[in-house]
């Protein structure tokens, strides 16, 4: 596979030369400068093309063009919306980058609730904390009907937690699940905005009377209207799978799992309506066993994101170490170099480690934990191959 990684743009820390020298081969980045819902033009994008490849590297895979909210619960522009995302993807294909990672995930683009759990080793990684996240719903954003998906005990646990919680822990944990997560991925809520909980309760606002098939309808529609495009320059569209995997905030949740990955490639039947594999967005449901499902949808496959997820008795996951976890990323591995070895894959979700702390990193995005990433899945790429190559003798 294409060893690739995620760059925020030339405002990034983590410099081009940086990822040359760790083995990089590909970027994987978007025009983040550029809201969401307008159209990327052609003369931006041969820009940061031309600034990549000036580096001795190719922008492999756009993560992500966005897709605006009102396409997802079909607003009264989303037509208007729809047609400058095509001109942009007719745009990015013209340029010759033919792979889009995207998400269909209402508001919430993914969700943790700790982005610096501490480990016995001095590191830290991203934590979800299903109590933490209980408390949040039923008494920061006090959604109605909340109490609905949470159990009597784990009720009483998030009204302890009320109890006990300080300001500057509630928030700090506002900031983890509705700000450090959310601005740098879609723009929804940004760093300076004042009061983001009432931005955010607007936002959900926008999904009343929104279930899972009409999401799933909103989906098909928005495929079917940018597949012509799609054809016409060979453009891969790759749905990244919901993270985590299960409802949230009473909003629906449609990419977790086996059913769902089917469902959505067989209703827009195009080879070009593909899959981004995350592997650990994957594995964050215990019910997901993660190697059978890359070896069911590898020829749907079009990127390929490897982390791992351990799943705690309460419902708790944390990020794990790329060579443990329940993704079983050296299977995961091992069936995409046999079956599908072109494929772009970037090592997700790094811990934070060594000077990455005080760096200001994205959430999850760290340097020196996402290079340890890489080159643990490296050394299994190049394991993999030689299993290969001594099969074929």
């Amino acid at each position: 596979m294409e060893k690739t990684w995620r760059w925020f743009g030339k405002k990034d820390k983590i410099t081009l030369n940086m990822l040359k020298q760790i083995g990089v081969e590909g970027i994987v980045t978007a025009l983040h400068d550029i809201p969401n819902g307008e159209v990327w033009s052609l003369e931006a994008i041969a820009d940061m093309k031309q600034y990549i490849e000036s580096a001795g590297l190719r922008w492999s895979v756009v993560e992500s063009l966005p897709v605006s909210e009102s396409i997802k619960y079909a607003g009264q522009d989303r037509d208007k919306l729809i047609d400058s995302y095509i001109i942009s993807l007719a745009n990015l294909g013209r340029a010759g980058i033919k792979t889009i990672c995207y998400n269909f995930m209402p508001v919430l683009d993914w969700a943790r609730t700790d982005l610096e759990y501490k480990w016995s080793d001095g590191s830290s990684s991203l934590y979800f904390d299903k109590i933490k996240f209980a408390y949040f719903e039923l008494y920061v954003l006090q959604r109605k009907d909340a109490k609905n998906d949470y159990t009597v005990e784990e009720q009483s646990l998030a009204k302890k937690m009320k109890e006990t919680i300080t300001e500057e822990e509630k928030d700090k944990l506002i900031d983890a699940i509705i700000v450090k997560t959310q601005g740098f991925v879609n723009g929804n809520i940004k760093e300076n905005d004042k009061n983001p909980v009432a931005i955010f309760k607007n936002l959900l606002a926008l999904y009343k009377g929104i279930d899972r098939e009409k999401l799933r309808q909103n989906l098909m529609y928005f495929l079917e209207k940018i597949m012509p495009v799609c054809d016409e320059y060979g453009i891969d569209m790759c749905i990244h799978p919901d993270d985590p995997p299960r409802s949230l905030l009473g909003l629906p949740r449609i990419v977790t799992n086996e059913t769902d990955i089917e469902w959505l490639l067989k209703a827009v039947d195009n080879p070009h309506n593909g899959l981004t594999f995350c592997a650990g967005s994957l594995s964050a449901d215990s019910q997901n066993n993660v190697p059978v499902l890359a070896k069911k949808f590898v020829s749907r496959t079009k990127f390929v994101h490897l982390r791992s997820t351990n799943i705690m008795p309460n419902g708790d996951f944390i990020e794990a170490s790329h060579l443990e976890g329940r993704a079983n990323l050296i299977e995961v591995v091992r069936i995409f170099e046999k079956e599908n070895p072109s494929l772009p894959m970037r090592i997700d979700h790094g811990r934070l480690m060594l000077d990455d702390a005080d760096k200001g990193y994205n959430a999850g995005y760290s340097f020196h934990g996402r290079m340890l990433g890489l080159a643990q899945m490296d050394g299994v790429m190049a394991t993999v191959r030689n299993e290969i190559k001594k099969q074929l003798i």
